[in-house]
């Protein structure tokens, strides 16, 4: 475990993943930077901003508890004058067999609050 959180150090980018990238440090320890450490901007494709075989100087944020090391190249970049707001989620859509099921479902019912009729029971004497 030779380096510690706080340090910056260069290395080598080794993979490029989906998800970040792997760095190679000095002593051949391996860490991650995450697709979140990689730029202040919104990062959809990690190859837009680093390939195999680029060296770059990363901040070791510190290890995960697996002892992975785990890394950044934001930490080391300044922050930006205008920052972009956040990028809304996109809320997944419902399944269209649901939304039949749930339609049928309210028919059937006769809707939220409305009482059935023809479903009183016998009277109790």
């Amino acid at each position: 475990m030779g380096v510690q959180a706080g340090e910056i150090v260069e290395g080598r980018v080794t993979r490029v993943m989906e998800f970040g990238a792997f760095v190679e440090l000095p002593g051949g320890e391996t860490g991650l930077v995450h697709i979140s450490q990689i730029a202040h901007e919104y990062v959809k494709n990690v190859r837009d901003f680093l390939n195999e075989g680029d060296i770059v100087q990363v901040m070791v944020l510190g290890r995960d508890p697996k002892g992975r090391l785990d890394l950044s190249i934001k930490e080391l970049l300044p922050p930006p004058e205008n920052p972009e707001p956040p990028r809304p989620r996109r809320l997944p859509r419902q399944a269209p067999e649901f939304e039949n099921k749930l339609k049928s479902f309210l028919r059937g019912s006769g809707g939220f609050g409305e009482k059935k009729k023809g479903r009183g029971g016998k009277k109790r004497r």
